[in-house]
C-alpha cells in the first residue's frame, strides 16, 4: 500500500469506528430503557448496594445489568438465581426484563470492543501514512485519545466490572470522533518545533491522563445523580437501571481512585515533559503561553481535589463538583485554547 492508501484507509477506519461506537452507545441506551421498570432482586439492601465495587475478583463478566457492588447478575450465586426466584407474581416478568437488558448490554460491550479495534487500526494507519507518531494536531489527538478511552474502559470492565460507565464513555467518544472531523488535517510531516522524542512522551502522557480524567468525571457525574436519588427515592420506588449501579459511596471511591491514578501522569505531562519539550522547541522551560497556563490551571484544580480528599476528608457532592470543574478546565485546554486563543501551540489545530 502507498502512503496515500494508508491515509485513506485511516479515514475510512475512523469513520467506521465512529459508527460502530454509536451502535454501542445505542445498545447501552436500550439496556437503560429496558431496565426502567426493573427493581433490584429481592434481598438486595442498601448496604449491599454500597459495597466496594472493586472488591470482586478480576475476571471476565457478562456486560449486562450489574448487581450492586459491580457483580454480574449472571453466573454468580445470589445474582442470576435471585433474578429467577424474585418474590411475587412479577418474578418471571422481571427475569425476562433483566435478560433482555443484559443482552443489550452484551451487544453494547461487543460493539465497544469492535469499535476500539477499528479505531486502533485507523490510528496506526494514520501514523504509517504520516511516517511519524499520529498525535501532533487536534484531529490526531482526538482519534488517539479515543483509543485510550475505549481501551481504558474495556480494561476497567475486565478488572472492576464497570460496564455501567459504558453509555457515558462510548457516547463521549462518538462526540469526540465526530467533532474531530471539523478540525481534520491531512497526514503530513511535522513542523520543526515537534521534531523531538519529547513530543511522544509529553502527548502520550497527556492523553492517558485525559482518558482517566474522563472516567473520573463520568463516575463523579453518576455519583451526583445516584446520591441525590438515594436521598429522595423511597426504597419501594427504586426501580430501573440507576438502582442496579453500585451505591453512591462506591462510585465516589472509584472516582477518587481514578483521579489519584491520573494526577501523577498529568503532573509529569504538564509540568515535567512539557517544559522540557518547550526548552527544546523554543529555548525556555516556561513562557506563560495560553496552553501552558491552562494546563497549570487544570493541574491546580485536580491538586486541590486530591488534597482536599486526603487532608480535609472531602467526599460527596463538593468533591464531585470540583472533579467536574477540573475536567471542564482540561477540555477547555484541549479545545478552547487551541481554537480561540492564539499562542505558540496554535500549530496543534
Amino acid at each position: 500500500m502507498t502512503l496515500e492508501q494508508y491515509a485513506n484507509f485511516s479515514n475510512y477506519a475512523v469513520a467506521s469506528a465512529t459508527a460502530v461506537l454509536a451502535l454501542s452507545w445505542l445498545a447501552y441506551l436500550v439496556q437503560w430503557a429496558m431496565s426502567r421498570q426493573v427493581a433490584p432482586a429481592a434481598g438486595e439492601t442498601a448496604e449491599h448496594r454500597s459495597e466496594e465495587l472493586v472488591a470482586a475478583s478480576p475476571g471476565p463478566t457478562a456486560p449486562g445489568l450489574t448487581a450492586p457492588g459491580g457483580d454480574s447478575d449472571a453466573g454468580e450465586p445470589g445474582h442470576g438465581a435471585a433474578v429467577g426466584t424474585a418474590a411475587g407474581q412479577n418474578g418471571a416478568g422481571r427475569k425476562v426484563e433483566v435478560t433482555r437488558a443484559e443482552f443489550a448490554g452484551r451487544i453494547g460491550l461487543s460493539f465497544a470492543v469492535l469499535g476500539g479495534l477499528i479505531l486502533l487500526a485507523g490510528v496506526i494507519s494514520r501514523g504509517i501514512a504520516a511516517q511519524r507518531v499520529p498525535w501532533w494536531n487536534m484531529y490526531e489527538f482526538a482519534i488517539a485519545g479515543g483509543v485510550l478511552v475505549i481501551g481504558g474502559y474495556l480494561l476497567l470492565v475486565r478488572l472492576w466490572r464497570v460496564e455501567w460507565l459504558g453509555p457515558i464513555l462510548t457516547g463521549f467518544t462518538v462526540v469526540l470522533l465526530g467533532s474531530s472531523m471539523l478540525v481534520y488535517v491531512p497526514a503530513g510531516p511535522l513542523v520543526p518545533a515537534l521534531h523531538s522524542y519529547w513530543l511522544v512522551i509529553h502527548v502520550i502522557a497527556a492523553m492517558i491522563a485525559g482518558a482517566a480524567f474522563l472516567v473520573g468525571a463520568s463516575a463523579s457525574a453518576l455519583y451526583l445523580v445516584k446520591s441525590r436519588a438515594e436521598e429522595r427515592t423511597p426504597e419501594e420506588q427504586r426501580t430501573g437501571y440507576l438502582w442496579h449501579l453500585p451505591g453512591s459511596a462506591a462510585i465516589d471511591r472509584l472516582a477518587y481512585r481514578v483521579h489519584a491514578f491520573a494526577f501523577p501522569i498529568w503532573t509529569f505531562a504538564a509540568l515535567i515533559a512539557g517544559p522540557i519539550w518547550a526548552q527544546y522547541a523554543w529555548g525556555r522551560y516556561w513562557g506563560w503561553d495560553p496552553k501552558e497556563v491552562w494546563a497549570f490551571i487544570s493541574w491546580v484544580i485536580y491538586a486541590g481535589y486530591l488534597h482536599a480528599r486526603a487532608t480535609a476528608g472531602w467526599k460527596g457532592q463538593a468533591a464531585a463538583i470540583l472533579a467536574l470543574v477540573g475536567f471542564a478546565s482540561f477540555l477547555f485546554n484541549f479545545v478552547g485554547v487551541n481554537l480561540f486563543i492564539d499562542g505558540l501551540h496554535s500549530y496543534a489545530k
